[in-house]
């Protein structure tokens, strides 16, 4: 069976007494889960010693984790065990090292794929990473903050009315990507300086292309229009057709968006809607990040329906 193997690390501002606490009682995981937040209706069943949960769900499947050794603030280690969507065990690991600042969680992940799944040994890994990532987000704020600040909002189906757009199209590592499209809506913003007699929309952004092995995304910034428009400068131009939509809404910073993305996938893959091929997804900014905090910024995020 092929094996796979995740590690990914995180810088934790907190002491290291505050975070371990976190890891070895399984009454925290659902304030901080990349998983469980996915899907607020999970069935999430927690034993009396905090130390074995199980969760039943459409979208996150079924399964079960165990703590099976600890040192106290050094490492914990689980057994994990997966019946839906296909059976598989793992053994997953949390590090914690301290240092000046707080300390460093390091998360792995050592398993195997059904033997018909080989083809995708790499593909899991890079999905499964991106979880680790997202969760490693959610917990460094749960232990600094005390809360986390991503909260998903189920918006439904929904007309849209269609759109034309200026844009600017990229492709850049994923790392890398809130760097890239400061750039490119300032590309855009200055466009809107100098065309004052155009009506211009909500910012957004549409997704052509996501390559997690590679680590890589094509997509363009945009600015709706009233209509269309002459560019230059390497700007583009473009329309998304009116259309049937399903929208999630996700209030938080946008490091977290990943978590309404990682939603909308894990919708789509459990048939909750019948995505529509040909229109590519897109994120909306519904208010600007210059007038509000980080907690209160509006993101939706619209797959096409059929």
């Amino acid at each position: 069976m092929p094996k796979t193997n995740i590690q990914r690390s995180k810088q934790i501002n907190a002491p290291v007494e505050k975070v371990f606490p976190l890891l070895n009682d399984f009454n925290h995981w659902p304030a901080w889960s990349p998983w469980l937040i996915m899907e607020p209706g999970v069935s999430v069943t927690v034993r009396e010693d905090a130390k074995y949960y199980k969760w039943k769900g459409n979208r996150t499947g079924q399964g079960n984790m165990t703590i099976t050794g600890e040192v106290p603030n050094e490492s914990i280690d689980y057994d994990l065990e997966f019946l839906t969507p296909w059976k598989s065990q793992a053994k997953v690991r949390f590090e914690l090292k301290p240092n000046a600042d707080g300390c460093e969680v390091t998360w792995y992940m050592f398993g195997s794929l059904p033997f018909f799944m080989f083809w995708m040994k790499k593909m899991m890994e890079a999905f499964v990473g991106m979880d680790y990532e997202r969760g490693l987000n959610l917990l460094k704020e749960y232990a600094e903050d005390g809360a986390v600040k991503s909260k998903l909002e189920f918006k439904g189906e929904t007309s849209f009315e269609g759109t034309h757009y200026v844009g600017v199209n990229s492709t850049c590592n994923m790392d890398r990507i809130g760097e890239q499209m400061a750039n490119d809506f300032g590309k855009l913003h200055g466009f809107m300086q100098g065309n004052e007699g155009v009506t211009f929309g909500n910012a957004f952004c549409i997704y052509h292309k996501w390559d997690m092995v590679k680590g890589q995304v094509n997509y363009t910034a945009c600015i709706g229009t009233d209509g269309a428009v002459s560019t230059s400068n390497g700007l583009t131009t473009g329309q998304v057709p009116a259309s049937k939509m399903y929208v999630l809404r996700h209030v938080g910073p946008y490091e977290h968006l990943g978590n309404a993305w990682s939603t909308l996938e894990s919708m789509k893959r459990a048939k909750e809607f019948k995505h529509a091929k040909g229109i590519h997804p897109f994120e909306v900014y519904v208010n600007d990040p210059q007038e509000v905090s980080p907690e209160d910024l509006i993101t939706d995020v619209y797959f096409a329906i059929k």
